[in-house]
């Protein structure tokens, strides 16, 4: 190879690493299934979150003259039976559905990885203690077991501004379990791989053994997790809102707009009412599971195939 430098060659030869996330984000890329979901989820948020503020009849305003009135060129989905416009209060609905979601997302994630790493580091008591709680709490049903916080709630008088945030707190309750027990057969896999081992040798403390080299190493099942526990989330808010249990009016929750149309003739005549509610509610669950089916894929190694 005469005329051609050292360096030259080294630089021809010598491919720049791809990142993990990179990686993961063109697996991601590939999956049209997975995509249309995303797509959909940015849609559902700007809809939700930003599409209120071009709307005439945001702030519960109401059309006295259109009461219970069927879609039309003023109101695209209808009225409801106090003459608000159904279209805005499905938006502002989203906002208190998904927000529900996010927020018991980001508690049973935080709680679930924190009490299983610690188990499935320490071992021994600790492990104990952690598990047979979970595996106590595992073994109720999660809806009736919402259903006895909710009604001791109600008996409690919550304030409905309050009850939002005692609803994040129930679904992190029923959810992390399941999470931590994932995240310890994990991490008991993890501390004995050769890192750790070094790790040990190091001499270092633990939190940052912890932090600082389990839980890397368990973020794409965080990932994955934290993101079918959303659909989850807003599903069980629905629910409990549906039963009167949840968010109240005024309010406005997908499920508690659903709830609304509680009589034989609202459902035959008015569907309105119940339909663009239930349609979020079904499009946003369908789409996360989507999308958190192509994320497990995606950062899955195991998975063959894909380049």
């Amino acid at each position: 190879m005469k005329g051609i430098s050292r360096e030259h060659v080294n630089t021809r030869s010598i491919k720049k690493p791809v990142s993990i996330w990179r990686l993961t984000f063109r697996r991601l890329m590939k999956n049209r299934m997975a995509m249309g979901g995303l797509y959909f989820l940015v849609f559902i948020f700007v809809f939700c979150f930003i599409g209120p503020l071009f709307s005439p009849y945001a702030g519960n305003k109401v059309d006295t003259l259109n009461i219970n009135s069927a879609p039309n060129a003023s109101h695209w989905l209808g009225t409801d039976k106090l003459g608000r416009d159904i279209l805005t209060r499905v938006m502002q609905a989203g906002r208190i559905s998904l927000t529900v979601g996010l927020g018991s997302m980001v508690l049973s994630v935080s709680i679930g990885a924190a009490l299983g790493i610690v188990a499935g580091y320490y071992r021994g008591i600790v492990d104990q203690v952690i598990m047979r709680t979970a595996d106590v709490l595992m073994t109720i049903p999660g809806l009736p077991l919402l259903f006895i916080m909710a009604a001791v709630m109600s008996d409690w008088k919550v304030p409905a501004d309050t009850r939002l945030y005692i609803v994040m707190i129930m679904l992190s309750f029923v959810g992390w379990p399941g999470l931590a027990r994932l995240v310890r057969s994990q991490v008991l896999s993890l501390r004995e791989r050769e890192f750790m081992h070094a790790a040990d040798a190091l001499g270092l403390k633990d939190r940052r053994k912890l932090f600082g080299h389990l839980m890397p190493n368990i973020i794409p099942i965080l990932i994955v997790s934290a993101t079918l526990s959303v659909g989850g989330a807003i599903l069980s808010e629905s629910v409990l809102s549906y039963f009167g249990l949840g968010v109240v009016p005024p309010t406005a929750s997908w499920g508690n707009m659903i709830d609304s149309a509680n009589s034989l003739i609202d459902f035959q005549r008015r569907p309105w009412l119940w339909i663009p509610p239930g349609l979020a509610i079904f499009a946003t669950v369908v789409s996360i599971n989507l999308l958190g089916d192509g994320l497990r894929d995606a950062l899955d190694p195991n998975i063959k195939g894909r380049k």
